[in-house]
Order: structure tokens, then C-alpha cells, then sequence
């Protein structure tokens, strides 16, 4: 929750959060399982029950590639609309790639040059580059790390076989994108978002988050390079006891790095930055670029509800 208007800066005033992890509960056939759709629509009720608690005027509501891709995806949206009276807003994986980008831009400015920012979700990778606002390439793949931990590595430590195969996976996916962006050069700098970045930069000896926003993080890829085959040899209790990883995020960390290295490497970066603002902070300022009128393009949609209500959705890394 936050309290904006065109031409300000977002300032924080609430946060509530809920650990879904709908990318790990896909089923065989790519659907959202009943139980996971209980804690979906759970989720979103807490969530609006907060923002009336919290006098909030306006509803952001969005979903991203778990939703996007699941194979029931429409009867998942339709029940939530009928027990929360929400009708979630499924973004593409380039508009989530945009969003994210527009979000890095604001945050580091238009010194920074051109801009290549990569955020890796539970569901899904985010690749965006450009020197405006609107990214010149923005691609999106299933390279999430909740969604590779759930179908590729199934172990506590994960075979080393395994983590092989998933290296080689990322690696040739990535692979296909590259040609993509580097007809547009070399960029200028080099922006990572999202908790598996930000993980990844603490356990590598980055500030912690206490320290504050405004604190340069950054991180290194010779540094995550001596981390991945720790990491994967350390089981998700183990992982959790390092600085900044959370229990709910260990699990799916291995995976995280293997993207974060194949995409560093990929794309020649030595080094990235951590920016605090992503997908989430992009919606809000798109949707107050639209209440002023200067962004081009359809607006997020607005639901209004009987009563305040919030912005609503995983923090991307989620969904």
C-alpha cells in the first residue's frame, strides 16, 4: 500500500504479504490445484480485509505467469471473481518485463544509459533493455525459480545430475534470446530485481535490507560463481541459516542462481545492481502516469469495490 500521486514519488505505508507459491503447485497438466486455488482466493480476502483496515482507495489487482500459464487459468479467475468480487488482471510476460523495466528506470533515472534489467520470478525470467521508459526488448521465459525447483530438482540437497541438467536447460533457453538484445550494444548498466537477487547479492556480502533503501548493492558474478555448487550441495535448511534467505525462499534458491549465473554469463555481465523497485512499483506508477494522462498505452484496469481496497498480488517474484 502506498500513498501516491502523479508526479510523486510512491512512499511505502503498509505491506501485507502472503507466501503462495502457486508456480510449485502446478499439477501434471499445468493446472492450479484445488488447494492452491483455496489459498489464492484465502489470500485475497486477507488482502482486501487489510486495505479496508487500512483506508486504502484504489485496487491494483494483477496475477502473473502462475495464473498466466496454468492450464485452468480461467476458471481460476472466474471463482475469484465470484467469492472476492476482484477480477485479477493477468499481465503478458512482456508486460511484466516492461513494467519492471519502467520501475528500474524511475528508480536509477536517466543517467544510467541504457538500461538491461533481468527479474527472475517464481514462474518465470524477465529480460528487458532500453535507454526510455519503454524497453526497446522485453522477453519473458519460464525460468522461474520456484517453477524449475518443482520440476527439475526435486532433491534435499538436489542430485548433482540434476543440477547439471537444469544448468544445460537455462543455459540454452537464455542462449535464445541474447541475439535478441545485443543488436542494440552493450548497455550502460546492468540492473538485477527481485528476492532471488537480492538473496543471491546478500549472501555474496552485499548490506543487509536494514540498512536501508538507498544503500548501492550489487553483485558479482565471480562471487555467484563460487556460490552455486555451495549452495547446491547445502540442503533448503541450510540455505535458510545463510544472511537474507528466508525458509520460504531456501528451497527454491538453487535454481535462482543457476538463472541468475546463466543470464550473467549469457549476456557478459561482470557485475549488476540491485534495485529495490519491480514489477509491483511499476503497476503503481504506470497506473499514475495514466491518472495524468502522459503514458501511452491501456491503463491497468481499476476495479472499484464497496469500500477501500488494495493493490494486491505476490511480490514478483510471484504471483
Amino acid at each position: 500500500m502506498v500513498d501516491a500521486h502523479p508526479g510523486a514519488r510512491p512512499l511505502p505505508a503498509h505491506s501485507h504479504k502472503a507466501e503462495l507459491r502457486l508456480a510449485q503447485l502446478l499439477d501434471a497438466d499445468g493446472a492450479i490445484g484445488p488447494d492452491g486455488v483455496d489459498s489464492l482466493v484465502s489470500v485475497i480476502k486477507d488482502a482486501m480485509q487489510a486495505a479496508e483496515d487500512k483506508g486504502v482507495e484504489d485496487l491494483l489487482p494483477f496475477a502473473t505467469s502462475a495464473v498466466r500459464e496454468a492450464g485452468n487459468a480461467d476458471d481460476v479467475l472466474a471463482r475469484v471473481r465470484t467469492e472476492t468480487g476482484v477480477e485479477l488482471q493477468v499481465l503478458s510476460g512482456e508486460e511484466e518485463a516492461r513494467l519492471t523495466f519502467l520501475a528500474a528506470r524511475r528508480w536509477f533515472g536517466w543517467s544510467a544509459g541504457k538500461l538491461l534489467v533481468l527479474d527472475i520470478g517464481g514462474g518465470s525470467l524477465e529480460i528487458a533493455y532500453g535507454i526510455d521508459e519503454d524497453p526497446d526488448a522485453a522477453v519473458s521465459l519460464p525460468l522461474g525459480a520456484g517453477r524449475l525447483t518443482a520440476g527439475r530438482l526435486p532433491g534435499d540437497p538436489p542430485d548433482p545430475e540434476d543440477v547439471r541438467a537444469l544448468r544445460r536447460h537455462v543455459r540454452t533457453e537464455i542462449a535464445r534470446t541474447v541475439g535478441e538484445f545485443s543488436r542494440f550494444g552493450a548497455p550502460d548498466h546492468v540492473v538485477g530485481t527481485s528476492k532471488t537477487f537480492r538473496q543471491l547479492a546478500r549472501i555474496a556480502g552485499a548490506a543487509r535490507s536494514a540498512e536501508g533503501l538507498y544503500v548501492q548493492r550489487e553483485l558479482k558474478r565471480e562471487s555467484l560463481e563460487g556460490w552455486v555448487p555451495r549452495l547446491a550441495a547445502m540442503t533448503a535448511d541450510e540455505r535458510s541459516e545463510l544472511p537474507g534467505v528466508s525458509d520460504g525462499r531456501a528451497g527454491q534458491l538453487v535454481a535462482g542462481a543457476l538463472v541468475a549465473e546463466g543470464a550473467m554469463d549469457l549476456f557478459g555481465v561482470e557485475r549488476l545492481e540491485i534495485c529495490p523497485w519491480a514489477l509491483r512499483e511499476g503497476v503503481i506508477l504506470r497506473h499514475l502516469d495514466h491518472m495524468d494522462g502522459s503514458a501511452p498505452g491501456p491503463a491497468p484496469r481499476r476495479e472499484p469495490l464497496n469500500g477501500p481496497a488494495a493493490e494486491h498480488g505476490e511480490d514478483h517474484n510471484g504471483q
